[in-house]
């Protein structure tokens, strides 16, 4: 059956090769550790939805491969309905867990962008990517593999172009092409949802030319592979996390990790792009339409829930949430202006030459702007509403709340609403604080690629001159008006 659950996913993750470290501590138990255990309770619980007859819909997919049910995050997304299902599954991941889930997200996308781009290739050069490809993701649907995406490299000096590099593994390259496979080093950095993977898959980090072919590299890995050193990396509420503080956080989270790979051999079954530079420039083009169409959602659904906590302060705090009605639709609007471009993006979008569906690259890339800026308004409303108590940081620690000598005195003055106790105003005070300043926050700003970035793609695709057409011509305007000379 390729429907897993909860406990193959477990222990899927307690049987690979502890090479996960933080705080100089290798992690041999991912699934246990205070590190890495919320963003493995994050996953699981798309495996519990799977089996959720009111969220089956949205988590579990046809195989056209296999002929049987699949994960959604294994899925083939190759009509319209089906591209729209990523957004649902998204939106709805965030209102369980509160939080990104990186592993069930940017594999997925990956492996859909590539049946285009092999295909491409295999007619075009006479290779065979997209067969080896298939029988990868056959695999995946088969075992349920929660798969992470890397394209970021850790680029080096940005003035410089990738070959230019005073250390050539500054992005990650294929050093060597042996008869049975690649050996591949260098780095991608700020890669969410590993330490909660089965398996990582490699993507170029950006357009590449002749010079830089040795960089053009399209790959899938186990993440406990020989040669790749995984270090997660520190995040504002680590401290409580690794104390394990009753309700000063929450039981999901997400992690972001640096990949250092050191001659590590990926077989040629596992590869997908080697050496094809031409064709990167395509992979990016794909990648960011449909993720930063995708994102929308994302950040929609911690919108969602930021909506349902502050109203939830504001009733701890003795307040009716009506009071603050105009703030709480402002934050609805956000949430749906970026969940419904997204869409838009996709309804614009295309069938790739493989048939996996292409979103609109202007429209995606306007999404992803909005992305980097709304949400900061919606989560600046939430803390307008909670109050000082979810805003400052002045709030006592579980520890002191429930400490036997002044806990009780803690409690009475925390104590707000007449028929609201302490402890519910404090678990409701320090969500709005973790989805607004903690380890909630998904990366809104950079995630998915820098705003400046999208901005430069929807120039590129605006065609202002046309506009200018238009206008000329309802003015009645019969010279061309064109930009003066310097």
């Amino acid at each position: 059956m390729a429907l897993k659950t909860r406990d193959d996913y477990l222990n899927s993750l307690k049987s690979m090769r502890p090479n996960i470290y933080k705080f100089g501590e290798l992690i041999c138990n991912v699934t246990t550790h205070p590190a890495t255990r919320r963003t493995v309770e994050s996953h699981a619980r798309a495996f519990d939805a799977a089996f959720n007859p009111e969220t089956s819909e949205i988590f579990t997919a046809q195989s056209p491969f296999i002929k049987e049910p699949i994960h959604r995050f294994n899925s083939m997304m190759q009509s319209l309905d089906e591209m729209m299902y990523n957004s649902k599954f998204k939106r709805m991941m965030f209102r369980l867990t509160g939080s990104c889930t990186g592993g069930l997200c940017v594999g997925w996308n990956a492996q859909n962008v590539m049946w285009n781009v092999c295909k491409d290739m295999d007619d075009e050069l006479g290779t065979s990517y997209q067969k080896r490809l298939k029988k990868w993701i056959v695999r995946a649907q088969q075992n349920g593999l929660v798969v992470a995406g890397a394209l970021t490299d850790a680029k080096g000096d940005r003035s410089l172009k990738t070959s230019q590099q005073p250390d050539p593994d500054s992005n990650v390259r294929i050093s060597e092409i042996r008869p049975d496979g690649i050996v591949i080093r260098g780095a991608k950095l700020m890669i969410c949802g590993v330490a909660a993977s089965n398996e990582i898959f490699l993507l170029p980090g950006g357009a590449y030319r002749e010079e830089d072919k040795d960089y053009a590299l399209a790959c899938v890995v186990p993440r406990d592979i020989e040669g790749l050193t995984i270090v997660e990396t520190r995040h504002p509420s680590d401290e409580r996390e690794l104390h394990d503080e009753g309700f000063d956080t929450l039981n999901t989270g997400i992690t972001q990790a640096y990949l250092m790979f050191e001659d590590v051999f990926v077989p040629h079954e596992r590869v997908f792009m080697c050496g094809e530079y031409k064709y990167t420039g395509r992979v990016i083009e794909y990648f960011t339409a449909n993720y930063r169409a995708c994102i929308g959602a994302c950040v929609s659904g911690q919108g969602d829930v930021m909506v349902g906590a502050a109203a939830l302060i504001a009733r701890a705090n003795g307040l009716s949430s009506k009071t603050f009605m105009d703030k709480l639709v402002q934050m609805a609007i956000n949430n749906e202006t970026t969940f419904g471009l997204g869409i838009g993006a996709m309804a614009m979008g295309r069938k790739g030459a493989a048939g996996s569906w292409i979103a609109d690259s202007l429209l995606a890339h306007t999404n992803k702007v909005h992305v980097a800026t709304l949400p900061y308004e919606t989560k600046r409303l939430c803390q307008d509403i909670g109050g000082g108590i979810v805003e400052t940081g002045c709030f006592p620690s579980y520890v002191d709340f429930t400490h036997p000598l002044y806990g009780p005195l803690v409690q009475k003055y925390v104590k707000a609403g007449r028929e609201v106790s302490a402890e519910t105003r404090a678990r409701a005070a320090r969500l709005v604080e973790w989805l607004t300043v903690g380890a909630g926050i998904p990366g809104c700003m950079h995630g998915g690629g820098s705003p400046d970035g999208a901005r430069l793609v929807v120039r590129a695709n605006t065609p202002f001159e046309k506009y200018a057409d238009y206008a000329r011509n309802l003015a009645g305007i019969d010279e061309p008006l064109l930009d003066p000379k310097k």
